[in-house]
């Protein structure tokens, strides 16, 4: 068995944890960290296939010594004309390094694949009165929308149905869909002309979401919280702030913040939760206090009902806050990495409102000019207001914008783990609000498109075709594509919108879009 003075960074462990049935369990964990503390060795630990925000700092006696991993010795550099450190070069990597310099990327035309044709399949939405199988008559006329679908062989009993005459797609071209199910994704979409397969830089399965349409979305690298793990080090993989006093509540960060190296080793970081300035004690903060006049965030209120405000900031015209709002948000995030370029993006913060004044509850940022109809770059629910309905508030309100500037919009990928549950959620509620919102005609069954329901609720219409593909609403029968509801669906929709008392009102919102390309550099 080991002793506790072999222990170093890169060991791997089982490390004693209690967990959410506050049973004990001993998972697998790395070693990233080891300080002395007065004579006491602690070590800073993460547990191996958990999220980082689990991540913490342990004492030896939780630690099983006696199935520890120690780090592989990393084999050493070859050397070249026995100079060490430089890599023996190859006539192929010598070529290679040339071409990559000297030739552009060629289309797909240009390098001979033949890629898919998009499927043009017609829908139609046929709620029957009384819950039956779906029918064998030939249906009537229906309306057409363009799609790239995958037949599902799948014969169920199911109460709606939205038939549709297509022709198959392919399988072996069609990459995976966004909402994986069951450990592993679902391959339902075809790929699009014109477009190339862009790979994904991120090894885990949370931070790895596909972009809706299929296709992995490779980093965005401007702005000011920008997923990109180049940065990943011993450094930032740990926790750097103990705990951070907000107003009245006190959190308990997850992951890394840039904040500066000397307030790291204080207890407490005190934030002012109107302007989000940082001091290094409770009487710095009440100093501060005396001289900030804010109440509530910067910026222009375009919507309140009740208690609940939001509020427009630039991201130009407000810096100070916007960099120091990022700051606080990367204890949340983990998926991205901060810059301070916070120009070319809007922040809309969420806040509830008492006598004191205005609360942040939340907030999502938004790019001013978006070529890829990004309607949200960032979101977060401040963890003391999480599983309360804040956060789909914050996505329905970034729909609503959406609507009025006239435009579909999608989250920036890649989501993290607990943005893609509640993007998944709204998109399936809104969805089927939607179909179970339709009414016959004249006795004639209602009919809808895809491009319908996109224009309805503003989600881009891969993203309504990957929520009805995680739904499991499409099946090929009979030749045709329909999409089916059956009593599980339409009971488990109307318990969950039961729950679901906040919601945007649409005549409270007082927003002007701006048209940015006619702004300059905004």
């Amino acid at each position: 068995m080991a002793e506790v003075g072999e222990i170093i960074e890169g060991c791997r462990l089982p490390v004693l944890r209690r967990n959410q049935d506050n049973e004990d369990e001993w998972p697998l964990a790395e070693i990233l960290s080891v300080k002395d503390i007065s004579g006491r060795k602690l070590f800073y630990v993460h547990y191996i296939d958990f999220n980082k925000r689990l991540d913490e700092w342990v004492t030896h006696e939780r630690l099983d010594l006696k199935k520890i991993q120690f780090p592989k010795k990393e084999a050493k550099t070859p050397t070249k004309n026995g100079l060490p450190g430089s890599r023996p070069g190859s006539p192929e990597r010598e070529v290679r390094k040339t071409l990559d310099l000297s030739l552009q990327p060629a289309s797909a035309q240009a390098s001979g694949k033949t890629l898919p044709i998009p499927v043009q399949i017609t829908l139609r939405f046929n709620l029957p009165k009384e819950r039956e199988a779906i029918p064998g008559g030939e249906p009537d006329q229906p309306l057409s929308s363009s799609s790239c679908l995958q037949p599902n062989h799948r014969s169920t009993k199911r109460k709606v149905e939205v038939v549709s005459p297509a022709t198959p797609v392919p399988s072996e071209t069609a990459p995976a869909s966004v909402f994986p199910q069951n450990g592993a994704a679902r391959r339902a979409m075809a790929a699009q002309p014109g477009r190339k397969r862009k790979s994904n830089c991120l090894g885990t399965d949370e931070d790895s979401q596909d972009s809706s349409d299929g296709i992995p979305s490779a980093p965005r690298m401007t702005g000011s919280l920008v997923s990109d793990r180049s940065h990943d080090d011993i450094v930032t993989r740990m926790k750097n702030i103990e705990c951070i006093e907000l107003g009245r509540h006190r959190l308990k960060p997850w992951y890394f913040s840039p904040y500066p190296q000397e307030l790291t080793t204080l207890p407490v970081l005190y934030l002012c939760e109107f302007c989000l300035k940082y001091g290094r004690s409770l009487k710095c903060l009440q100093r501060h206090l005396t001289k900030c006049d804010l109440r509530h965030p910067p910026g222009n209120e375009i919507y309140r009902k009740g208690t609940i405000s939001f509020f427009e900031i630039d991201g130009r015209k407000n810096k100070s806050y916007s960099q120091n709002l990022c700051l606080l948000a990367k204890c949340f995030l983990d998926h991205k990495t901060l810059y301070y370029d916070t120009d070319p993006f809007l922040f809309y913060v969420m806040t509830e409102y008492d006598c004191k004044g205005f609360h942040i509850v939340g907030y999502f940022s938004k790019e001013k000019e978006s070529t890829e109809d990004y309607n949200v770059a960032c979101i977060l629910t401040l963890p003391p207001y999480q599983r309360r309905g804040y956060g789909k508030l914050l996505i329905e309100f970034s729909y609503e914008l959406s609507k009025v500037e006239g435009k579909t919009g999608t989250p920036e990928k890649p989501l993290s783990d607990l943005g893609l549950l509640s993007y998944r959620s709204y998109w399936s509620q809104t969805i089927l609000e939607i179909l179970m919102g339709l009414k016959s005609e004249s006795g004639e069954r209602p009919q809808i498109t895809i491009n319908e329901i996109s224009e309805i609720t503003s989600i881009k219409k891969e993203d309504v075709i990957s929520t009805l593909q995680y739904l499991n609403l499409i099946n090929y029968y009979k030749g045709q594509y329909i999409l089916t509801l059956s009593e599980d669906i339409v009971d488990g929709h109307e318990r969950a919108m039961l729950k679901r008392l906040l919601r945007i009102d649409s005549k409270c919102l007082h927003f002007t879009p701006k048209d940015w390309s006619k702004r300059g550099k905004w």
